[in-house]
């Protein structure tokens, strides 16, 4: 049996960031999302918002950059682009709420097949105290992506028929991208576009309590000499 592999968090952040467009106007969410900031393709201009308050927000910030008054959403130290904005919550959670983002990329414990999804949780250490903005975001964006590993750390399915935590928002995931597959939300259906290089349907399947379908072409993800991930 050809042996797949399975992506880092890394990999999946560079996956999700070469699949957003030129142009285009994007939240980052709390947690794994964040670090799609360090991987966006430099031939494109791609606008991030954080829920904080900043638009035009860059990488990560490292050695003298840091000023620990310039911080994402995740809190970790930031650059600001040429031209970024710092506003207070009523006028970013007014962009997040007034559909003037074309994409918010948010983590998930859970998702529908429907597009439910839930990513919260208030019994851990250092969780927030309730939902937050994501689910500003989650109904706000004209797109949601949802960024998470395949499976819980003990093996149980997050793709699922009905979502067992409370819901972040009802219908609204449009692709999730996790550390095996990139799997479409579409009319009730998740439908495989793309699964890591040695991985076949059925193995994919196993790790999945929901049906996943193929319908229509699916790439492979596969990693460079450098690591890097590409599809093919």
């Amino acid at each position: 049996m050809t042996e797949h592999i399975r992506l880092n968090r890394e990999q999946i952040a560079r996956l999700v960031a070469n699949s957003l467009p030129d142009g285009a106007y994007v939240n980052l969410g709390i947690g794994m999302p964040t670090s799609v900031a360090d991987y966006l393709p430099p031939d494109r201009e791609i606008i991030l918002h954080s829920e904080n308050g900043i638009l035009g927000m860059g990488r990560s910030a490292i050695n003298d950059e840091i000023d620990t008054d310039i911080i994402n959403a995740s809190r970790k130290p930031i650059v600001l682009l040429q031209g970024a904005s710092i506003t207070e919550h009523t006028n970013s959670f007014a962009m997040m709420r007034g559909g003037h983002l074309d994409y918010s990329i948010l983590g998930g414990f859970q998702v529908a097949e429907n597009g439910d999804l839930a990513n919260w949780i208030t019994d851990a250490p250092d969780a927030i105290a309730a939902i937050g903005g994501a689910m500003d975001l989650a109904v706000g964006a004209k797109q949601v992506l949802v960024m998470m590993e395949h499976t819980t750390k003990t093996g149980e399915a997050k793709l699922l028929h009905h979502c067992t935590y409370p819901l972040t928002g009802a219908g609204v995931v449009d692709y999730v991208y996790t550390d095996l597959a990139i799997i479409q939300v579409c009319a009730g259906r998740f439908i495989i576009r793309a699964m890591v290089q040695g991985l076949t349907q059925q193995q994919l399947q196993g790790l999945s309590e929901a049906t996943l379908h193929m319908d229509g072409p699916c790439q492979t993800i596969r990693t460079d000499s450098a690591g890097q991930p590409y599809l093919d």
